[in-house]
């Protein structure tokens, strides 16, 4: 039932134009933030984590804003997963740096492409994999309809989804081995089983993936981050490549690791309306030190 109200919910706003549809997610962003729930719970308790030296006025009105960031985040959806490729080329309203793409790709090395949980990161798959080939991981929902409805939409243009376990590796290795792209969201939570280092984000020890800099040490492939944020208003998405990072990886796993999160916290201190909060960062934790949540 629960499958079918949200696959439902999916089509009705799939047919809203973008503002529209923003302008409803807004409205469910207040009632996120009205009712109690464990979603606002997480983000309120990340947003402690990473902001202490915030008063509880100012945390509570970023908390506000971010979800109703949020609830805009869940309403496009219906729009990033159906649209056509003209429709979807339109909505990058402004991109830049993507000169600096191209040249990585022609290297012939591969391109490792980092979009963490921040800004429309749905629209950073959907705007490349219309350009390149595309491989990312992928960890099916506990729903199997939306699951395949998911996929479905992430690979209707010329991107190709692998499972986020070692099968799921080794695709991504032999996709930069052929000079393609592989996208990677950097501040996952690693499981426990996978190669992961703790590593400061935003001054606290977080498990971290290490797939990375691990890749581009087996492969030379370059690193070019990328950031897509949510235009006022439903205008839109500005698209944002970031340059490649020099002298990456540095051999010091730990360092490397470490440079990555820093560069994440960078740029959500920029926008951190449009960061995920209610993704559980710190769950896993060293050992000895219990979770937050």
């Amino acid at each position: 039932m629960r499958a079918f109200f949200l696959k439902l919910a999916f089509h009705l706003f799939a047919a809203l134009p973008l503002p529209v549809a923003h302008a409803l997610g807004a409205a469910l962003g207040w009632l996120l933030i009205l009712v109690p729930n464990r979603r606002r719970r997480t983000a309120e308790t990340n947003l402690q984590l990473c902001f202490p030296e915030m008063s509880r006025g100012a945390r509570r009105r970023r908390l506000r804003r971010n979800l109703i960031e949020l609830g805009k985040s869940f309403t496009e959806i219906g729009a990033l997963w159906t649209r056509g490729e003209k429709n979807m080329r339109r909505l990058a309203r402004r991109v830049s740096g993507e000169d600096k793409l191209k040249k990585a790709i022609q290297r012939g090395k591969g391109l490792l492409l980092a979009m963490p949980h921040l800004g429309a990161w749905e629209m950073v798959n959907l705007y490349c994999s219309m350009r390149y080939p595309l491989t990312t991981m992928y960890r099916a929902p506990p729903m199997s309809q939306m699951g395949l409805l998911m996929r479905k939409a992430r690979e209707r243009f010329n991107a190709r989804l692998v499972s986020a376990d070692n099968t799921g590796l080794r695709a991504l290795y032999k996709a930069l081995e052929r000079g393609e792209m592989v996208a990677i969201l950097p501040d996952q939570v690693p499981s426990a089983r996978s190669g992961s280092v703790f590593a400061p984000f935003f001054g606290i020890p977080a498990a971290t993936v290490s797939a990375m800099p691990r890749l581009a040490k087996l492969t030379e492939a370059q690193i070019v981050p990328v950031i897509t944020r949510q235009l006022p208003g439903g205008r839109g998405y500005a698209v944002r490549f970031y340059p490649p990072w020099d002298h990456y990886p540095s051999g010091d796993l730990d360092a490397d690791v470490a440079r990555m999160n820093t560069f994440i916290e960078e740029r959500i201190r920029e926008m951190p309306a449009q960061y995920l909060w209610l993704h559980r960062r710190f769950k896993r934790r060293p050992p000895g030190v219990p979770s937050p949540y």
